[in-house]
């Protein structure tokens, strides 16, 4: 190798290796994170039933409601049940993949500060009511600093309008890689 290149090479692998020392002193190995948890209001229509045009379903990879026709990176859609009831599907019951998951949360949205890892639904629609709180953990997501992690979000069931078949409800996503909190504000490592 030429004797410029080999400089090249050095200082690249250097600049890699103090990265690292950085990245090491972190005990969490997350970068600190960059997008504040907010609080939202959303409204989803049913997928069938409803306008094609109108959002039924919403990633957490971006935070926001998604049409149906113009994607597969969702992470859950709004629909009736096959008894007519309001629900919540995740990708696996709408047959997209088993990969992102629901949970009913069992205390109220505010106190909610970290979301589990565990106990996700990844196959069957989670009916709803007003007042229902879910944990929402999203399909694998790429990210800049390792592989595919999840996202984690929380949301709170607003109302359900049947006739207009609409899903009112407010949610709160950490688009932190890495991340699982669930406070407004910057969240913590």
């Amino acid at each position: 190798m030429p004797p410029h290149r080999r400089l090249a090479a050095r200082e690249v692998a250097l600049t890699g290796l103090a990265l690292l020392v950085v990245a090491c002193n972190d005990t969490s190995n997350l970068p600190a994170p960059f997008f504040t948890n907010v609080v939202d209001t959303v409204s989803l229509f049913a997928l069938r039933g409803t306008a094609i045009i109108l959002p039924s379903a919403y990633t957490l990879e971006g935070a926001q409601p998604v049409r149906t026709d113009q994607t597969t990176q969702l992470d859950f859609a709004f629909d009736f049940d096959s008894l007519g009831a309001p629900a919540l599907f995740p990708t696996g019951a709408m047959n997209l993949g088993v990969s992102s998951g629901l949970q009913r949360a069992t205390q109220p949205f505010d106190p909610i500060k970290l979301a589990p890892t565990e106990g996700y639904v990844f196959d069957k629609p989670v009916a709803l009511d007003t007042g229902t709180v879910v944990l929402v953990r999203s399909r694998p997501t790429q990210c800049l600093f390792s592989a595919l992690v999840s996202l984690y979000a929380k949301l709170r069931v607003l109302g359900v309008d049947s006739t207009a078949r609409r899903l009112d409800f407010e949610i709160l996503v950490d688009q932190n890689c890495g991340y699982r909190g669930l406070e407004p504000g910057l969240p913590k490592q």
